[in-house]
This record gives C-alpha cells, structure tokens and sequence, in this order.
C-alpha cells in the first residue's frame, strides 16, 4: 500500500486557488481553509502571499476574491484569450446568420472548457458560461473535440463512466463509438437533447496551423425549430474560417488522422469568406 505524499508548498499554494471556482468565487477564510484542507494559519499565510502577488483580492469585509493578475496571466494562453481575439468575427458571422447561441470551446481532459459564448435574448436557454466545463460526449463541441482525439484516449474515454443528464445523453459506448465515426466522417457533430431536453448542438472542429484538432465552435437551436441542414454548412464554414485564421491550410497533412476525414474548404460547394463577410442566410 502506498503512502500518502504530504502536499508540498506549492500544492498548499495551489489548493487555495482551487478552492475558488464558479459556484464559490467569493470566500472567507474560513471557507478557504476549509475547502483547501488547510489549517487556518496556513490558509491565512498563503491567502496573504497571493493577495501581495495580486493573484487574490480580499475586500472591506475580508471577503477574498479572484485577483486581476491571474487574468493578465491568464490572457497569455494559447487556446484561451488569443484563441478567443482570432474566432471572434467568424462567431459574429454565424451569430449574425442564426441569433442563437454560438460557442466556442477546448478540450481539457475528459471535459470541453468554453472559452466564448454569444447569445440573444430570444435564445433557448443554456447551461453554460464562459469557463463552464461539461463532460465531451454531452456537446456537440465535446463530440467534436473527442471524435478528433487520440485512438487511446477514445477508447478510454468510451469505456469509462458516461454522465447522464437526460434520457438522451449517450451513455452506451459503442452508441458513441458510431456517434464519433459519423463526426470524422461528416466534419460535424450534432448533440440532440444530452443536456436539456430543449436543446440541440450542431458542431464543427477548428484546426490549428499544423492541422491539428484544437478547438470546436457550435450553434445551439432549440429542439423543436432545429433545421440541421440548414445548420451544416453554416457551422462548418465558420469552423474553417476560424481554422485557415490560425494558419490551417487543407494540403497540410495531419499526422495519424485520415485525410478523408479532413474537409476542403470547397467541400459542398462552400468558398472560405474573409472576416466579417456575411454568413449565410438561415431563412
């Protein structure tokens, strides 16, 4: 048997920043220390370091809160703040031809992280945010992500625990298995009802300069009035606007993916648009 590693210092450092998410991002000390397993003392030692650094902000009533440091920092990722700058006008373009929500999203482990969202009043509604994680086979951007992924990390992924959240999430791993062939196959993914009954997600893979998967973009529709034809390409055009943005170009070969899979900028008869050009109408 195993022994317990004792945490680290920067573990103890860690775990006070972990203890912050969506659901608590205002905490006392107390809540720290408790949610980060740490004794007060230590939680009150390191909350002060990170507050200095800027990474904590503690308010008038000794309420801490995510500092505006983390966020300068946090704008240097690659696949987060400079992913979101270059999609931009290509989400404006398939928000401007749908006004519906328009996504986008990366993959962290066995969970899409959504780095962008766009969404009207009308909208249907949404259980996502900015930062939201759901698990990759409940999206159609998860699908998207998880159809594009590494062989053994599918087949890992498949065989492990599928979440539920409706009658209509997949949850049968060779139902998935067929789902993720159908993505490679047709450049898009559709997510019928897997998280609200309401909803349907059609989804198309961004590629990054080398060709490979990096991100996804969606539009989400309701159930009822979701014309996926119609959809299709509009979805699949703003996914290689937004790919061709970060340097893709179709004859750029993707080690260990099968070519067919890979879509033309022409396929369907769809010519790439520069910026801010019109969508299509969805009428």
């Amino acid at each position: 048997m195993t022994a317990p590693t004792t945490p680290t210092a920067p573990d103890r450092l860690l775990s006070v920043l972990a203890a912050f998410d969506h659901a608590h991002p205002a905490l006392s000390l107390t809540d720290i220390s408790r949610r980060a397993g740490l004794s007060l003392t230590t939680a009150h030692r390191l909350a002060g370091a990170l507050t200095r650094w800027g990474a904590l902000e503690r308010d008038a009533s000794g309420v801490y809160h995510v500092g505006l440091r983390l966020w300068e920092i946090a704008t240097l990722a690659p696949r987060g703040l400079a992913l979101r700058q270059v999609a931009l006008p290509y989400l404006e373009d398939l928000y401007e031809a749908t006004h519906e929500n328009v996504q986008l999203a990366v993959r962290d482990g066995r969970e899409v992280v959504y780095v962008e969202w766009l969404a009207a009043r009308s909208s249907v509604g949404v259980r996502i945010r900015v930062g939201a994680r759901w698990p990759l086979h409940a999206t159609g951007v998860g699908l998207a992500l998880l159809a594009h992924g590494e062989p053994e990390f599918q087949e890992a992924y498949r065989t492990g625990p599928l979440a539920s959240f409706t009658p209509h999430t997949i949850t049968d791993p060779e139902r998935l298995r067929r789902e993720l062939a159908e993505v490679r196959r047709t450049g898009a993914a559709v997510s019928d009802r897997q998280i609200t009954d309401d909803a349907l997600s059609v989804a198309a893979p961004v590629r990054g300069r080398d060709g490979t998967v990096t991100a996804a973009v969606s539009v989400v529709v309701p159930h009822a009035d979701a014309r996926v034809p119609t959809l299709l390409p509009a979805v699949r055009l703003a996914a290689r606007g937004i790919s061709r943005a970060l340097g893709w170009r179709p004859d750029i070969p993707v080690t260990g993916e099968d070519p067919a899979t890979v879509p033309h900028p022409t396929a369907m008869g769809e010519e790439p648009r520069p910026k801010h050009a019109p969508g299509p109408a969805l009428s």
